[in-house]
């Protein structure tokens, strides 16, 4: 009698772990609303008794959108060891896109963005926050990933600080058309790796375009004609999200180039490429209502999240191409 209870207790006690750690993984799977870029700069500069100069909207919403990794519900998650997050994979996937955007930022504001030209120092802030972005993702003691990654968000924030402060000419953010582009060739490069990972979720037969352009061109070996990209099915619900963060860290940034950098836009008349990139950015941040991501056939009955958020990225992509080619001949 007395095992047979202790049997049930334990049923009931295994039930009630694998129900409490399930509504604890849902609550932290919930990702974080965008946020207000204007606001919060205005915010932090009444904090700070200063006034926002050029530069302190980029530089505010690169410290919120990486505070934002920390805080948010569950905090980070990447590198936990212990359930339920550690088996939870959406979430460290968009921390992850997260995590990719605030490199890219953090390195061209340390080697472009605060410095006039190439021979110029570095700010010495900067040349201490940007290497702490780039500790692995998933490094949980001595030191942890998000120790490193907070001691780069106080760099920032004493580089802002600086950054306002009258008397702190060293500090600079330089709002030029040749910074931006260099920013612009990143972001490039991410939103296509993306779109062409996120298309392969239903398998593509590609031609080797490699040396297409120059017919001197040469590699180090051979490699087929045609070849054929797919995605795992295992690892198809990890792309997306990995993408949505990054549209969703991508989307404040560009927020903030249009406060920083909006003197050199409109003299380019460039201001409603940059309007229409964060419209394709925000239209990835809708609810993804289904339970699973689906991965239908292109024209099937069932729906395929990965094309869509493929062609969100892409037509994103497309503007960023379109507003690097205003910037560099208009």
């Amino acid at each position: 009698m007395a095992s047979s209870s202790l049997a049930k207790s334990l049923r009931w006690g295994i039930g009630a772990f694998i129900v409490l750690n399930y509504a604890v993984a849902v609550w932290w799977s919930s990702e974080p609303e965008p946020f207000d870029v204007k606001l919060a700069a205005e915010q932090a500069a009444e904090a700070e008794q200063l006034s926002p100069v050029v530069g302190y909207a980029t530089t505010t919403a690169l410290i919120e959108v990486a505070q934002t990794l920390l805080n948010k519900s569950g905090g980070y998650l990447s590198n936990d060891k212990m359930p339920p997050s550690v088996i939870m994979d959406n979430m460290p996937a968009w921390e992850l896109g997260v995590l990719n955007q605030v490199r890219d930022l953090s390195l061209i504001m340390r080697k472009d963005f605060s410095r006039s030209q190439s021979q110029s120092q570095e700010h010495p802030e900067l040349k201490i926050a940007q290497p702490k972005f780039n500790i692995d993702n998933k490094a949980w003691l001595f030191p942890s990933a998000e120790s490193q990654y907070q001691e780069g968000i106080d760099a920032l924030i004493r580089y802002r600080s600086a950054l306002a402060n009258e008397n702190q000419g060293d500090a600079q953010f330089y709002a030029r058309a040749d910074n931006l582009v260099s920013y612009l060739a990143e972001v490039q490069s991410r939103l296509g790796s993306l779109s062409q990972r996120l298309s392969a979720s239903v398998g593509k037969e590609m031609q080797n375009t490699d040396l297409a352009g120059d017919s001197a061109a040469q590699q180090s070996t051979q490699t087929t004609t045609d070849y054929q990209i797919k995605t795992s099915w295992w690892k198809i619900d990890d792309i997306f999200y990995e993408s949505r963060g990054e549209a969703w860290a991508l989307l404040h940034f560009m927020r903030a180039i249009q406060i920083d950098f909006e003197q050199v836009l409109e003299k380019k008349n460039a201001s409603a490429s940059v309007a229409q990139i964060v419209r394709e950015l925000e239209a990835t941040q809708d609810t993804v209502w289904s339970p699973l991501i689906l991965n239908g056939s292109g024209f099937g009955l069932v729906a395929n999240h990965s094309l869509v958020m493929a062609n969100y990225m892409s037509r994103a992509n497309a503007g960023i191409i379109t507003l690097t080619d205003l910037l560099t001949k208009g």
